[in-house]
């Protein structure tokens, strides 16, 4: 009796913290060259990234994050390359489990902001590692070649912050 009291317990405890957990997700606007962490409907963060190139497009629809390797090794037939500088992949590969597809850094910071790739989300080794600790398997992706209009504030150019000019009287003025 005891043991199902404690079954019954452990059972409580995991429906309430499973039931409390995030609702996290990755939308990542193809146009734009942007991916968003939304965490319980709230955006977290935004990246800038590569996408694919006009010749080998990144492909549009919903996966989930099949898989997430530290210093991961790139192979292309005839070639592999192992972890480091070289590393076409840089120092984080998230697998979209769908034909080899995914998201992770590059030893070509400068096609950020382009379509670059061979069809894989391309990211800065910093905003890469940063987002790789953020997410887990199983968390949604959605690749959106049209970004819905709920979600375009989210991608959309930052606006020039307007800053009122000082006058040196104002400015002497405030330091009484």
């Amino acid at each position: 009796m005891q043991t199902i009291k404690i079954m019954a317990i452990l059972a409580a405890a995991a429906a309430e913290v499973y039931g409390e957990s995030a609702t996290r997700k990755l939308v990542v606007s193809i146009p734009d060259r942007k991916i968003a962490l939304i965490e319980n409907g709230r955006v977290v963060k935004v990246y800038q990234v590569a996408v694919g190139a006009a010749h080998t497009p990144s492909p549009n629809g919903t996966f989930h994050i099949a898989s997430r390797v530290m210093k991961p090794t790139w192979y292309q037939p005839g070639k592999v390359v192992g972890p480091g500088p070289a590393n076409p992949l840089g120092t984080r590969w998230m697998g979209l489990g769908f034909k080899g597809y995914g998201i992770h850094g590059t030893n070509r910071p400068d096609s950020i902001g382009k379509a670059a790739s061979h069809g894989c989300i391309r990211m800065r080794i910093s905003d890469v590692e940063d987002l790789f600790e953020r997410v887990q398997v199983g968390d949604e992706v959605d690749l959106l070649n049209e970004v819905p209009a709920d979600l375009a504030s989210v991608f959309a150019p930052a606006q020039p912050v307007q800053v009122a000019a000082l006058t040196t009287a104002a400015v002497a003025g405030g330091a009484q």
